[in-house]
């Protein structure tokens, strides 16, 4: 009696097909674990471009500038030093299901302008995204206070009230919520400004959400200008405070001293009394 092999190597002449030896006859068990091995791989594959699709959606919406990352920060002050390592320490604390389940965190970055803490934060926020998938929104405090102004107009056209209470939803629900610029310019919120704020970070508080505050002021002028309300919401977090106090990064208008002094004496100066 012919084996299966025979037969199938017959079958194979009659359909003029090349004929398989004995030799590579393959068992049940291995050919299911190649075809296990190979779904597998397929669905690896589709899951890791599912979660690069997911991360650049989140990449998207958070309104992150790309050039803030760790690889383009210049380390060159020790200011900037300790605020990479506590920056990366609080990404790692991601990693604890406990850390992440405990409360709501809150790191305030406070020193001059182009210090570094725009750039640091937008680190942060980048590798939250990449590592964990973290929601992440970044704006302005003054230009949700102007969003916030005009939604009063109930003449406008432009249905910039329902845009205000869209984005104050987006602001309650977000993972991560960095706000910068907190009171540029200004000496002390109007009081609406202040339990407007103070209301937004006392329920994220309570959903456990984490913010990231920065200000050019010091935390004395900061309560002053945030006002006791709002500046007692930020007390009840746990409350990493970082100062930056390092030279400025932004390049100079001017080439030299001589520049400045001769551009300063012979330059257009507006409102001059002849």
């Amino acid at each position: 009696m012919d084996r299966i092999t025979d037969k199938i190597a017959n079958l194979a002449k009659a359909l003029n097909k090349p004929v398989v030896g004995s030799d590579s006859y393959t068992d049940y068990k291995t050919l299911r674990a190649t075809y296990e091995a190979q779904a597998n791989k397929e669905v690896s594959a589709l899951q890791q471009r599912t979660k690069k699709a997911r991360v650049e959606a989140i990449h998207g919406r958070s309104d992150l500038n790309p050039k803030w990352t760790f690889g383009n920060l210049i380390e060159d002050s020790e200011d900037v030093i300790e605020a990479v390592s506590i920056a990366q320490s609080f990404i790692a604390a991601h990693d604890d299901p406990s850390w992440r389940a405990s409360g709501s965190h809150m790191m305030i970055f406070y020193g001059d302008y182009g210090r570094g803490k725009s750039h640091i934060a937008g680190a942060i926020a980048h590798q939250l995204i990449d590592q964990y998938e973290i929601s992440v929104l970044y704006r302005q405090l003054s230009t949700l206070q102007e969003m916030r102004y005009f939604s009063y107009d109930f003449n406008a056209q432009d249905n910039i009230g329902q845009k205000f209470r869209e984005a104050t939803e987006e602001l309650l629900n977000v993972d991560l919520l960095i706000l910068d610029e907190v009171c540029v310019n200004e000496t002390v919120l109007k009081k609406n400004a202040q339990s407007w704020l103070g209301n937004v970070l006392r329920q994220r508080l309570v959903n456990k959400k984490n913010c990231i505050l920065i200000t050019n002021h010091n935390l004395t002028e900061l309560e002053r200008a945030l006002g006791r309300y709002c500046f007692e919401s930020i007390k009840e977090y746990d409350t990493y405070k970082v100062k930056f106090s390092g030279p400025s990064r932004r390049s100079n208008l001017y080439q030299d001293d001589t520049d400045q002094t001769t551009s300063s004496q012979h330059s257009y100066q507006p409102n001059q009394v002849k």
